[in-house]
């Protein structure tokens, strides 16, 4: 990607040749549209990946040298610590519910634009994108680009998209997703030739670009070629009706979503830009995800990506999954593994043909706790909303003693901040009201005036009643639960008495929501690993499912039709600086913005981490290569295994495996 700050940029000239090469992009991508079926012309003739190898030869499948595009994405395996790898075979994961076949569009990772494991953006998809201002966005599609099913990709996609379903009041009646509105105002979309489009807005919209990268990305384009003939505009009202009909659905409308969803990977006969392309029609125990003939990416000696040629899910009891991956019964895994299922995993290695890791989660914090700043309990907010409270249940909390006898020293005693792999991140984000001094405590909470106790040594709340205070979980996580039962003790040597409750995640929503809980236990920052080109969002109230201030969310959310607004002025000042890094054009800035948000929320308490750094256990098969020894594991940015480049795993034969170290340590740790 290139910015027009860039030393010797001059916008006309820099114009008069993009119009010459885009003309030759587009005369070069009609050509390849006539030819797709002919004899691959004089492009270079690499290897056929074996699978395909017959369709090929029978004339069923264009040769390879013709399904790519003109310039693929050469993916770089040494600086990734990788070797080349060997085409074929098979990929076995475990999932506990049907839903979660999404994950392979996560692990799949191709992106318009992508994150590359430091966390750098750059073109996947895309073979360009350049960025004027911050708020003129130039995307350059691949020539001769194609789906799966062999269709040219090209801008037609995304006007579709935009005009026929974004800007649609029947499949959009909200219109277009907040990304694309960052100041209440949609962009100026110009559709340049097949290969070019351009999004323009008025100010800067510093979201697009992570919106684009992330786990679940923005979608700015559709298989137009195929989702057409469910669409009112382009289908007679007859053969649509019939259509309905035959698929079950409501209307028009629920064909074309139904059609439609490609992240979820429920329609098998829509086209994709994925590595691996689903199979299979649920409901099923079983799905088969095949290799993408027309994905987009090589490796550096021309051979198609992915390596492996199919990704099998098995449905299973989630509760069974670290005891079927201990028993080899998968060749990747992590999803439904957690880190006290990691001695019976690694005590597996020497019985089963599997190897154990550990990866560093990417979580500001492993454990959190979220006083709720918008809580009903008229007493419990005045509390609750005092900075001094927070602090002095922050200081009476033995971080060291949570790391040594629940995570066995492993993780790291810390606020809910960034993690150290994060320009962003400092000592004293770190630490800032994070060491244990119960001492320190006691004198906060005296100093606020709540020195009377009960005849259990419970302080009272201004009201009277004892400081009882209840935190809500999930239950879902041990070590999380572990951590509550040692905080009790902690803080009843304060003269604050804690009670757990746990709850499914959906009634704990509910119960946020409307304002019922005082406090939630949870992980903390889904993303300890920003870059000031990242969005501060979750550390502002600007969206309801933030469990420390939900109504004042909602109300940004909503804008003031629910919820309520923000009436703290510490809050209000985390808007303000939101409000300067949406309209920021720098980096420099951005990060300037980040420093005080970060710096607000240790001073102010407003979630109390305790430790991150916890570990993800990843079992893969002793014959998966490319694989990282260790890296970090994370949601978004990151996508889990995404970043790391599934589509660049193999299996090695059977007969080399025993002829390495069980556990070589391949990839970037």
């Amino acid at each position: 990607m290139r910015d027009s700050t860039d030393a010797g940029y001059r916008a006309p000239v820099r114009a008069r040749v993009l119009v010459a090469v885009l003309a030759l992009a587009t005369m070069l991508a009609t050509m390849l549209a006539v030819m797709v079926m002919a004899p691959a012309t004089a492009r270079a003739q690499p290897v056929e990946p074996p699978v395909l190898a017959d369709a090929v030869a029978a004339g069923t499948l264009p040769p390879m040298a013709v399904r790519l595009p003109e310039a693929p994405r050469v993916v770089d395996l040494a600086a990734q610590g990788k070797r080349v790898g060997q085409p074929g075979g098979r990929l076995r994961t475990l999932m506990g519910r049907e839903k979660d076949i999404r994950l392979i569009t996560v692990y799949g990772y191709a992106r318009l634009v992508g994150y590359t494991p430091d966390f750098t953006l750059r073109p996947d998809i895309l073979r360009d994108i350049t960025v004027e201002d911050g708020r003129i966005f130039t995307l350059h599609l691949r020539p001769g680009h194609r789906w799966s099913d062999g269709h040219p990709f090209t801008t037609e996609d995304f006007r579709y998209w935009w005009e026929d379903m974004a800007n649609d009041p029947v499949i959009s009646p909200s219109g277009p997703p907040p990304e694309l509105m960052p100041h209440g105002a949609p962009p100026t979309v110009e559709v340049i030739d097949p290969l070019t489009i351009r999004y323009t807005w008025d100010q800067p919209n510093p979201l697009l670009l992570p919106a684009l990268a992330g786990a679940r990305p923005l979608e700015l384009y559709r298989p137009a070629h195929y989702l057409r003939r469910f669409h009112a505009r382009y289908t007679d009202p007859e053969t649509l009706d019939r259509r309905v009909q035959e698929n079950d659905a409501r209307d028009w409308r629920a064909l074309h979503y139904i059609k439609d969803r490609w992240y979820r990977n429920t329609n098998p006969e829509r086209p994709s830009l994925d590595p691996w392309v689903n199979t299979t029609e649920p409901p099923a125990q079983r799905y088969v995800f095949r290799r993408n003939p027309y994905f987009h990416r090589v490796d550096p000696t021309g051979q198609q990506l992915p390596y492996v040629d199919d990704i099998v899910i098995d449905i299973t009891d989630g509760k069974l999954v670290p005891a079927k991956a201990s028993a080899g019964e998968t060749d990747l895994q992590s999803r439904y593994l957690s880190f006290d299922n990691y001695t019976i995993l690694k005590s597996a290695e020497g019985h089963a043909p599997i190897h154990v890791s550990l990866w560093r989660e990417g979580q500001g914090s492993s454990v959190a706790l979220f006083p709720n700043l918008t809580c009903s309990d008229p007493t419990w907010r005045g509390v609750l909303r005092q900075a001094d409270f927070r602090r002095a249940l922050s200081l009476a909390i033995n971080r060291h003693e949570v790391n040594q006898v629940v995570f066995f020293g492993l993780g790291r005693e810390s606020n809910n901040t960034m993690l150290p792999e994060s320009p962003l991140s400092s000592p004293y984000l770190t630490t800032r009201y994070a060491t244990f001094d119960p001492d320190r405590a006691n004198a906060l909470l005296d100093g606020l005036g709540y020195t009377a106790r009960d005849h259990r040594g419970t302080r009272l709340l201004p009201d009277g009643r004892p400081m009882e205070l209840i935190v809500e979980d999930d239950g879902e996580s041990r070590p999380r639960l572990d951590t509550l039962r040692l905080i009790q003790d902690y803080w009843r040597a304060i003269g604050v008495r804690m009670y757990i409750r746990s709850f499914s995640r959906e009634v704990l929503k509910r119960r946020v929501y409307a304002g019922s809980s005082i406090m939630v236990a949870a992980p903390g920052l889904n993303n300890g690993l920003a870059t000031p080109e990242m969005p501060p969002t979750e550390l502002v109230p600007v969206a309801q499912d933030m469990w420390q201030w939900a109504k004042w969310g909602q109300y940004h959310e909503t804008r003031g039709e629910a919820g309520a607004p923000v009436d703290m002025a510490a809050a209000q000042r985390l808007l303000d600086l939101y409000g300067a890094w949406m309209r920021s054009t720098s980096r420099a800035e951005q990060a300037e913005i980040w420093t005080e948000i970060l710096t607000l929320h240790v001073e102010n308490q407003f979630t109390i981490g305790v430790v991150s750094g916890g570990k993800q256990p990843v079992v893969r098969a002793t014959r998966l290569r490319n694989l990282p020894e260790t890296a970090l594991y994370n949601w978004d940015p990151g996508a889990q295994f995404g970043i790391h480049g599934l589509d660049t795993v193999f299996l090695a034969a059977p007969e080399t495996v025993s002829d390495e170290a069980a556990a070589p340590a391949d990839g970037a740790g």
